[in-house]
């Protein structure tokens, strides 16, 4: 039951496409299950974000990932760079610009109304 929240100052034009591409990006990355995928798009001025390493001239995209814990860290890896590549085809941003952050959790602490989620498993 991941959480992935997006905070960029782009605008992404068509926000729901956007997100489902970041989903299935996540879901083939993650073998994760796409029904239980939260995604959630920020945007920011560009004066709200600072990222040391950034060109100042350009966007910024960041990406904070609460996952269930236990996914080795090339998994997380994978997914990461396919998450920046995506961002950069899209969008234009540069590799500096661009940052994942994974948060792992209990299962247990990743709850849906009707259900509480469980240990990852591969």
């Amino acid at each position: 039951m991941p959480l992935l929240t997006i905070t960029a100052s782009v605008d992404p034009g068509d926000t729901q496409s956007f997100l489902a591409d970041v989903a299935d990006l996540y879901a083939d990355s993650m073998d994760s299950e796409m029904r239980f995928l939260t995604a959630n798009f920020r945007h920011s001025d560009r004066e709200g974000l600072w990222l040391g390493r950034a060109d100042p001239d350009e966007p910024v995209v960041l990406l904070e990932a609460d996952i269930r814990e236990g996914r080795p860290a090339d998994q997380r890896r994978s997914f990461a760079l396919a998450f920046m590549e995506h961002v950069r085809e899209r969008w234009g941003v540069p590799e500096a610009n661009m940052k994942v952050v994974f948060t792992e959790h209990e299962g247990a602490h990743l709850m849906g109304y009707d259900r509480v989620g469980g240990d990852w498993e591969p």
